[in-house]
């Protein structure tokens, strides 16, 4: 049968949402299962492409959606990050759907639910870093580009899940000021953290749509995105055994 792609309906605060799983369908035991938590945009083709290269690791994905059945914007959008927005402004609440993706991840049958991470890009980079400061059920995730204010709300401490995150060192979005108050607050939060700084690569340098960007700061990085994604791979093979 080889990969396929499903929509998944699930429920959360807000909801419904609706994600898509990629399997491979010749699996006959549960796999390791990986959220992806996209960028601004929500859930789109670009995220299920990255849940293909997932399962072709051998792991189960899920494509998260924050924002609600139907809600995702482009590009072109009069407002492209509207729903981002809202997410930002209540961060409780990104919480609890990070929480509600988690559990659909779970509840995918081909997944181990004990053996479970997150990935996320931009925003959804972000939004990994809230799940492990929540002390969400999963071993570990990776922040690709990501944005790094703490929530404003407590969370448990010492954080369990693992971090790795991938930051471009030229991101506008994410200054070496913000790198050292992430290093300082997962480091007194007792977390397993590692950050890898990619020099000359901005905000976005995973995003190959974003190839020949003039924008200071922002682009597709072809030498960061190999390399982010070899240290992503090593990552879940470890927190995964």
């Amino acid at each position: 049968m080889g990969i396929e792609r499903r929509s998944i309906v699930y429920d959360g605060p807000g909801g419904p949402f609706e994600g898509v799983a990629v399997v491979d369908g010749d699996w006959d035991t549960p796999r390791p299962g990986v959220l992806i938590v996209p960028n601004v945009l929500g859930e789109k083709e670009q995220d299920r492409v990255t849940a293909e290269r997932i399962a072709g690791l051998g792991y189960a994905a899920l494509v998260a959606d924050l924002y609600g059945q139907g809600k995702r914007t482009t590009r072109d959008s009069p407002d492209p990050a509207m729903y981002m927005n809202h997410l930002n402004a209540d961060r409780p609440l990104l919480r609890d759907r990070l929480f509600a993706s988690v559990a659909a991840l779970h509840a995918l049958p081909q997944v181990d639910a004990a053996r479970t991470a997150a990935i996320g890009y931009c925003f959804g980079g972000k939004a990994v870093i809230d799940l492990a400061r929540a002390g969400g059920d999963v071993l570990g995730v990776v922040a690709f580009h990501g944005i790094f204010d703490p929530p404003g709300y407590d969370y448990p401490c010492p954080i369990g899940a693992k971090l790795l995150v991938c930051h471009g060192w030229d991101d506008p979005l994410a200054t070496p000021d913000a790198v050292t108050a992430l290093a300082a607050e997962l480091t007194g939060a007792g977390a397993d953290w590692q950050l890898h700084g990619y020099g000359g690569a901005g905000h976005g340098f995973t995003d190959a749509s974003m190839t020949g960007s003039t924008r200071p700061g922002f682009g597709y990085d072809a030498n960061a995105d190999r390399r982010s994604w070899a240290a992503m791979t090593g990552f879940l093979a470890e927190v995964f055994g």
